[in-house]
Parts: structure tokens; C-alpha cells; sequence
């Protein structure tokens, strides 16, 4: 349930932001894509990828008095390496700083030059931008396919990428039409319980907590993604009892609908629906018939 929640409230932080920026260049001699994802409120996450190994690097920190902070840590959640720049501006079209090691305080030059930037708006049009994403599989990476058309305030996810790392040749392409959410479109985790990791993207999402995502499940024959045709409101998955549940409510949760499903031949099949009706006497959830 937290990860649903967090990312309906990232759905919601995407709405206000100012700058979803892609750049390439150098930290010292060694080539990088770099991504960044500002806020109104001065919160700062991004992404980078060295070009020789493109495994993304997910960091995350602040701008305050025009310094651009990030933090890459460790599994332990250890600050490990420092990214700074200074005087920074989101409309240059090249950014400088220094990359620090934290142990050694070695440091590196980081030279970047901006390569495109997510723009909004109803008159703004433009096709196939391309995002990396923070999630990434053993060889595999992902990139979002993302174009915005005119009358439409907001971008919108067209496509998938799925490249191979070191030699980024095109796997596979996947067409979608989904809310754009940046770094975090993507997520990957063993959804039909085979013991191979799957990935899902992110299709939409409210005010509340009700999530929806696409899901794509590995075909260990063809080496291809194909569209599970999972469907539900905010699922989690259990890989210890290989369930799945879901939980969908609406009306400031005066109503909701909770199920149970396994999963065969790689479809859900439903085990049990539970649904509750606010009773306004009692101020407390009840069980009713199910529609």
C-alpha cells in the first residue's frame, strides 16, 4: 500500500513541476546522460547513467540559493557521492559542477549540455522525447517515449524502450498512451510470481489514492514483453504468498472494494471480493453485496 501511495503522490508532484530536463556530457572523461526533476518547492531527484554500462543511478536532493545539491547513497541509505552546482539556472543550456566522493573526497568536473526539456502547455507541440527511467533490469534498460500535442496541457507517455545496456541496441518497442509521471513512469518486480522480473508503467491516477499501471510479463521463449492484460485498481503483489490484492475506493473511502486473486496460466483469477459501504449513523465501514 505505501508504494501506492507514493506514487499517487508523485502523480501529484508531477503536476507542479518546473523542469523535467535531460542532459549529456562528462563527469571527468567518463560520458553520462543525466536527468533531472525539479519542483516548485526547491526539491530536486534525478538520474544518471554512465555511457559504457547504462545502469541508471537514481539521486536525489535541493536547489536553495540557486546551489543544485543531489546525494547518491548506498543500499544502507549512506551518502556515498555529492553532485554541486552552483549558480544554477534551469533555462541554461549548460550546466558545470563537481561530483565529490565522500570517503576519499576525491572530486570530478562535471561538464553537461542540456539536450531537451519537458514543456507544457496548451499551445506547445512536440513528439518523441525520450526519458530514462530510474528502474532498470539485469542487461536491460528502459527508456520512456513521450510527445505532447497541441491543445493538451500535459505530455504524454506514447511509448517504451527497452534497450540493452553497454551497446543500447533496441530490444523491443512497446506502443502506450499513458500520464506522464518522469523518472519514476516505471517499476519492476515478478508480477506473474515465475520467478522472472517483469516490469509494469505507470497508466494513471487521481487525487486519491487509486493507482492503475500497465503490465508487462517476460516470455522466456521469444525473449519479448507482452502485455499481461492485468487489470485493477492499485495491486500489490506478494511473492511470498504469490497473491494479488486490490484495494479501490472512492468518496473520501466511504466505499470500497478489496480483492484477492492467484494467478493461472497468466491471468488473475479472482478468490475472494470484499466490499464496504460507510453506514452514516455509525460513522463505520460495513460490509455490503458486491454489484
Amino acid at each position: 500500500m505505501q508504494q501506492k501511495i507514493l506514487i499517487a503522490l508523485l502523480f501529484l508532484a508531477s503536476i507542479q513541476l518546473t523542469a523535467q530536463t535531460t542532459y549529456t556530457g562528462f563527469i571527468d572523461k567518463y560520458s553520462i546522460e543525466f536527468i533531472t526533476d525539479l519542483n516548485l518547492e526547491g526539491s530536486a531527484d534525478a538520474i544518471y547513467a554512465y555511457s559504457n554500462y547504462d545502469t541508471p543511478i537514481g539521486i536525489s536532493g535541493s536547489l536553495n540559493n540557486k546551489v543544485l545539491t543531489f546525494y547518491e547513497k548506498d543500499k544502507t541509505g549512506k551518502n556515498t557521492a555529492k553532485m554541486t552546482f552552483e549558480n544554477f539556472n534551469a533555462k541554461s543550456k549548460k550546466l558545470e559542477g563537481i561530483w565529490t566522493d565522500l570517503n576519499t573526497k576525491k572530486e570530478l568536473n562535471i561538464t553537461l549540455s542540456k539536450t531537451f526539456e519537458i514543456e507544457w502547455g496548451d499551445n506547445v507541440e512536440w513528439k518523441n522525447k525520450e526519458i530514462l527511467q530510474r528502474v532498470s533490469l539485469k542487461g536491460k534498460y528502459f527508456k520512456l517515449i513521450v510527445s505532447k500535442q497541441k491543445g493538451d496541457f500535459y505530455a504524454k507517455v506514447t511509448g517504451v524502450k527497452i534497450l540493452e545496456k553497454k551497446t543500447d541496441k533496441l530490444l523491443q518497442q512497446i506502443d502506450l498512451e499513458c500520464q506522464l509521471l518522469g523518472l519514476n513512469n516505471i517499476s519492476v518486480d515478478d508480477y506473474n510470481f515465475d520467478g522472472i522480473d517483469d516490469f509494469s508503467v505507470f497508466e494513471g491516477g487521481t487525487a486519491g489514492p487509486n493507482t492503475t499501471s500497465l503490465y508487462f510479463l517476460y516470455n522466456p521463449k521469444s525473449g519479448k514483453y507482452f502485455e499481461s492484460g492485468f487489470s485493477g485498481t492499485s495491486l500489490e503483489f506478494d511473492s511470498k504468498t504469490k497473491r494479488i490484492s486490490e484495494h479501490n475506493q472512492c468518496c473520501a473511502g466511504s466505499s470500497q472494494i478489496n480483492a484477492e486473486y492467484k494467478v493461472v496460466n497468466n491471468k488473475m483469477v479472482l478468490i475472494k471480493q470484499t466490499c464496504l459501504k460507510l453506514d452514516i449513523k455509525t460513522g463505520v465501514l460495513k460490509k455490503v453485496k458486491c454489484d
